[in-house]
């Protein structure tokens, strides 16, 4: 018996062991299986919406089966509340939408993997990243719309035409948000031979739908006015400009044009006191239209040599904000981020002559603020003459005519960029007045280290600060309303910062006015009268004895004057606090640098008569090269031909 006794009880032995591990082995699975800690098969967005008392909340997921799914897997989502159910030829996962507790109960069936949220996947182009208009646009719902993206504001554009058979000025159910094209050239055609117009307009809202929204415009449902004043090879001239701005004053209800871009320029000779152009924009801008400006494209001479006092007409007109250019060198993040070496330089050097024959220079503060401005990609007309005559210009990104994109720079591209970004604004607060809108785009802009005022005005664009006060400011304000009332919905202004691409900067918290500048918080938490239409930001703005100093009965206490800023006759005055770490005095720069005397600018090398619109171009004509900084800004993505919607 002894014989059989001990391989019995080692069989039993192993026996025990084979269970006791068999139990320990299905415990262990049911536990990874999530029986026991489900939530470590949920997402923990969903967790934390069910954390917050929010498990009622419908939420569409992505429910991924341990193994191939079946119809039970469809029938538990049924029964848990989940509904418009989604599934794939070639993959077992499932789309359901259904109440976050649900989502996190289905989590412990041994048959599912893995529930997560169906995030938002954002159209996602180097402009709008760079700039904050992703962040200021909102998250895309479940419709595949955004909260802020244009709707319903209209953008003139002044420049060489459109091309409409391109694919970026379509909206999402495929109609043309080009609504109105009108050509004042004598030409006879509203399409863009010349090729500027159509990237021009592409940047302030041409659609995501090519190479999966890598080029978005800034505002990519607003409706396009094609008012077309370059002719074919980029010409035009003032009387051109001058009957499109009046028939934008006569039909801009029609249209809602809140936004008016002229990414052109011309000599800027006459004062903007004087200037018809100049005249007609403070007209407009006084009537509620904000008025967009390129600074020009000559910072810099034929040597390299910086050079200051180059700001083109229209963007002298003190009402007018005029934009300069920056060079992102292709980077998100905003550290890097620099002047465009040809970015024209204030101050503006127009002028009047008095009665003894002196020349008094208006000498405004330009450009008002910078945006990106250095190689970017964006839409491309059908054989336009840039390309043809520069072939390098094409960015490569697809074979197909309506799908086309190339490089531009200049100042040109910068402003825009800036004009999206006021659409985006009075979408999200429609009763801003140019002048606020103004305010807003200068306040919460990043000053760039290492440039002076006259080279970026307040510093660089911020997308996202502009439209986060925007929507706070009120909207029953008027010209009645008294200096000093509160100008914001909340009592506590939020933090004066903004966090792009992991890079977090503090706001200019300031503001240009003509001669000088102003800080202080009163600026964005208490009403001033500057802010009404009729007005300019500068009025009140009193020069006396060498000393800048303020009206009460525009400003109130809070504001303050800046220091060591030119006045129309170049004296230094002022005091108070600089928002901008300024290491060059301006009155330094009209002996260390070449400053142009008369005002007298040609178009970035192309050699015109006086009084012709020579477009801000990017193209030297004399010498055919690109003018742009030697970084390329944006990278060529190759489009699939297949129109992407989640922009």
């Amino acid at each position: 018996m002894k014989r059989f006794i001990y391989p019995m009880l080692w069989s039993s032995f192993c026996l025990l062991l084979f269970l006791t591990l068999f139990v320990f082995e299905q415990g262990t699975r049911a536990e990874s299986d999530g029986i026991t800690h489900p939530e470590r098969k949920v997402s923990k967005d969903i967790l934390q919406k069910v954390a917050d008392g929010r498990g009622a909340d419908f939420v569409r997921v992505i429910i991924q089966p341990a193994n191939s799914a079946d119809a039970s897997i469809d029938s538990t989502i049924e029964y848990s509340g989940g509904s418009n159910i989604r599934k794939f030829r070639n993959f077992a996962v499932r789309v359901a939408t259904l109440p976050a507790q649900a989502a996190v109960n289905l989590a412990s069936r041994r048959d599912v993997f893995y529930v997560s949220l169906n995030r938002d996947v954002r159209s996602m182009g180097h402009v709008t990243r760079t700039t904050g208009a992703d962040l200021a646009r909102g998250p895309v719902d479940q419709t595949g719309n955004t909260a802020l993206d244009g709707s319903s504001i209209g953008i003139a554009v002044l420049d060489s035409g459109m091309d409409t058979n391109h694919r970026s000025f379509l909206d999402k159910s495929n109609n043309l948000r080009v609504v109105y094209s009108e050509d004042f050239t004598g030409e006879g055609r509203t399409d863009d031979p010349y090729g500027h117009g159509t990237h021009v307009a592409s940047l302030a809202a041409g659609n995501g739908r090519i190479s999966n929204g890598q080029y978005v415009g800034i505002a990519p449902n607003a409706k396009l006015i094609n008012l077309r004043v370059l002719n074919s090879e980029g010409v035009g001239t003032a009387a051109y400009v001058l009957r499109a701005l009046d028939w934008v004053a006569t039909n801009r209800s029609t249209y809602n044009i809140r936004i008016v871009n002229m990414s052109l320029g011309m000599p800027a000779v006459d004062s903007y006191r004087n200037d018809p152009v100049c005249r007609a924009v403070r007209r407009l801008v006084d009537a509620g239209v904000v008025v967009f400006a390129a600074a020009g494209n000559n910072g810099k001479d034929s040597d390299g040599n910086k050079v200051y006092g180059h700001i083109h007409a229209p963007g002298n007109e003190a009402s007018a904000i005029t934009v300069g250019a920056s060079n992102t060198f292709g980077s998100d993040e905003r550290h890097d981020d620099v002047v465009a070496s040809f970015s024209s330089n204030g101050p503006t050097r127009s002028f009047t002559t008095d009665a003894q024959g002196v020349r008094r220079y208006d000498n405004l503060i330009k450009p008002d603020l910078i945006a990106p401005g250095n190689k970017l990609i964006e839409s491309e007309s059908e054989d336009n003459y840039l390309v043809t005559q520069n072939p390098q210009l094409d960015a490569g990104v697809s074979g197909a005519d309506e799908r086309k994109m190339m490089y531009l720079s200049g100042t040109s591209m910068a402003t825009p960029i800036a004009a999206g970004t006021a659409a985006l604004m009075l979408q999200a607060n429609p009763n801003l007045t140019p002048n606020l809108v103004k305010l807003l785009l200068m306040y919460t802009a990043q000053p760039i280290p290492g440039f002076n005022m006259l080279e970026q005005g307040a510093g660089q664009l911020n997308t996202a600060g502009a439209v986060q006060l925007a929507q706070l400011v009120r909207t029953d304000l008027s010209a009645t309303t008294a200096v000093g009332s509160p100008l914001l919905t909340v009592s506590v202004p939020p933090a004066s910062e903004t966090t792009i691409a992991n890079h977090t900067f503090t706001w200019s918290r300031g503001v240009v006015l003509t001669h000088t500048y102003a800080t202080g918080t009163d600026l964005i938490t208490k009403f001033q009268l500057v802010y009404a239409p009729g007005y300019l930001l500068g009025s009140g703005v009193v020069t006396g004895d060498s000393v800048l100093t303020l009206d009460s009965s525009f400003f109130s206490n809070g504001v303050v004057t800046g220091d060591h800023i030119l006045t129309s006759y170049g004296v230094v005055t002022g005091d108070g606090a600089a928002f901008l770490a300024v290491n060059v005095l301006f009155q330094d720069l009209l002996t260390e640098y070449s400053l142009l005397g008369d005002g007298v600018v040609t178009g970035d090398g192309v050699v015109t008569g006086d009084g012709v619109v020579t477009g801000d171009l990017i193209i030297n004509a004399q010498s055919a090269m690109i003018i742009g900084d030697m970084s390329v800004s944006m990278e060529a993505v190759v489009d699939d031909g297949i129109d992407f919607l989640d922009y």
